[in-house]
């Protein structure tokens, strides 16, 4: 789908309000880009609830709807691409949007008109690569995953794979170690990459963030038990430390250890063995 020049103007305005800075009255917003869950516990619904926990606003752009509960995705339908394109449009026209926060796309379509977008406004982009759900459920096509690599990544700030996902970017069956596989996406466009631990065995858990001249590891105690939804909150809660103008080393810092706390605190929300993640309070 093609900008209309309405769309261009629309754009365009809301970068010049970004760029006025100190000038501009409105608070500062973090847009999601997400599907949305009806278990309340991943996508759009987890993204929302850090935001607020972080005392920022929150946008959304929905790019599917999900039948999901704590047991599995039983149902995904991607929106039409013009219903995407005008949410995008509607929250670019009048917000501040001070970071962008990408999650599942479920299409082609959507892929497209999220770069697109992307190149319009002027914010720094968390891209979370959800490629299938916990449970298992693919969330974007196969063949979509190039486009994905190609349009996305590069214009990402922050690129925030589990070891699955980075599996598939890379289109390998087997990881060399975490910096280097880490280092091996970074060639791929993204600014940075935030390497998830968590789907491996090792006890401590370790996430691997690697900047061009810097690597920081963030180790975690494995907890005895699942839980849904811990990407969309920690690429959500990154994303919020970084509108409100943390470094990206300190914006990922703040997120790890919010993301903990949500664990430590997780409850069974349904018959599934997956908990919920608790939305503490950032401090």
């Amino acid at each position: 789908m093609k900008h209309t020049p309405a769309t261009t103007k629309v754009l365009r305005k809301s970068n010049d309000a970004h760029r006025e800075g100190a000038r501009d009255a409105r608070c500062v917003s973090v847009l999601s880009i997400a599907g949305s869950d009806s278990g309340g516990g991943a996508g759009i619904q987890a993204d929302l609830k850090t935001f607020a926990a972080f005392g920022v606003h929150g946008l959304t752009a929905i790019t599917a709807i999900t039948a999901q509960d704590t047991r599995a995705v039983l149902a995904a339908q991607p929106v039409t691409a013009q219903q995407l394109q005008s949410q995008l449009e509607a929250v670019a026209g009048d917000f501040r949007i001070g970071a962008v926060k990408i999650g599942m796309l479920g299409s082609t379509a959507a892929i497209g008109i999220v770069a697109r977008f992307l190149r319009q406004i002027d914010a720094p982009v968390v891209l979370d690569p959800v490629l299938v759900s916990s449970s298992g459920t693919n969330l974007l096509p196969v063949h979509a995953h190039r486009l994905l690599r190609e349009q996305l990544v590069p214009l990402a700030r922050l690129l925030t794979p589990n070891l699955p996902e980075a599996a598939a970017l890379l289109e390998r069956h087997e990881l060399a170690d975490a910096a280097a596989t880490a280092r091996e996406l970074l060639a791929l466009g993204a600014e940075a990459v935030l390497l998830k631990g968590g789907h491996g065995s090792a006890d401590p858990v370790v996430d691997t963030l690697v900047e061009a001249q810097a690597t920081h590891r963030f180790r975690h105690r494995r907890l005895p038990f699942s839980a849904h939804g811990t990407g969309c909150v920690l690429s959500a809660a990154i994303a919020a430390g970084i509108a409100t103008g943390l470094p990206l080393h300190g914006a990922v810092q703040r997120a790890e250890r919010y993301l903990q706390r949500a664990l430590r605190a997780a409850y069974r929300g349904g018959h599934g063995a997956a908990r919920i993640l608790a939305t503490p309070r950032c401090r």
